[in-house]
């Protein structure tokens, strides 16, 4: 696992997150180091696919990286005539995502198509789980509504959504806190105060958070009849939403 050093020499300053050949190289680390319980949502995503993914269904991995949470499906699903659409767009990632999964020792098992390609031009159909893990919050604000929606429409009735997101919180105090803890939390991870900064400048306006409840109202909207916050760990979530 090559080391997270990105923002260490101050190369990249005043340039925007992007999920290039850099990050690609060093993603498993900066995701390891950077979101607290993220180990344990890849772990519940394998969970939860064993208990919904459906026979002849589709299971989609929205922003799927380097396929971790497609891997945790398709390790778990049990359901006979499944296949998984992991999508993603950025090259570089789609690249060793496709690396990764032919390296995975259940290759054999549920079928996978990874592809490259904006996920809001992916049509969704015969869906009994959909993951966008970390995956909405770099979509525009206006664009979320329909994404979320089309997602909904897409899916078998039973089926489950699964969001994770880094989120704000409602009460200011709270969110300074919260802020806090997680810098500490990279602070114990080995990035320095530095790196944290630059990070956190690269992300404005790139990674935009909302509210727990903000997120709750566009499940509801979109027509998900259940929807709770099953991981929290500072401020990031995830949530699992039932059609």
């Amino acid at each position: 696992m090559s080391k997270d050093t990105i923002y260490a020499s101050g190369a990249d300053d005043n340039k925007p997150f992007t999920f290039n050949q850099s990050v690609a190289d060093v993603f498993p680390d900066m995701l390891r180091r950077s979101i607290p319980g993220y180990a344990a949502s890849i772990e519940a995503i394998g969970s939860l696919a064993a208990r919904y993914a459906m026979a002849g269904s589709v299971c989609y991995d929205l922003g799927c990286s380097l396929g971790a949470a497609t891997l945790a499906m398709r390790s778990a699903i049990k359901a006979p005539g499944c296949r998984i659409i992991a999508v993603d767009n950025a090259p570089a990632m789609v690249s060793r995502c496709k690396q990764v999964l032919a390296a995975d020792e259940n290759s054999a098992a549920t079928p996978v198509d990874v592809c490259q390609a904006d996920i809001r031009d992916v049509g969704i159909a015969n869906a009994s789980m959909v993951v966008m893990n970390y995956t909405l919050q770099f979509l525009d604000v206006a664009a979320r509504d329909t994404m979320v929606a089309k997602i909904y429409a897409g899916m078998l009735a039973g089926g489950l959504f699964l969001l994770s997101e880094k989120v704000i919180d409602e009460d200011p105090h709270m969110e300074e806190l919260l802020v806090e803890l997680h810098h500490e939390h990279k602070r114990r991870n080995d990035y320095s105060q530095l790196e944290i900064s630059r990070k956190r400048a690269a992300l404005e306006n790139v990674l935009i958070p909302e509210t727990v409840s903000v997120h709750q109202e566009r499940l509801a909207r979109a027509g998900f009849a259940h929807s709770g916050v099953w991981l929290r760990y500072f401020n990031f979530v995830s949530i699992v939403a039932i059609k």
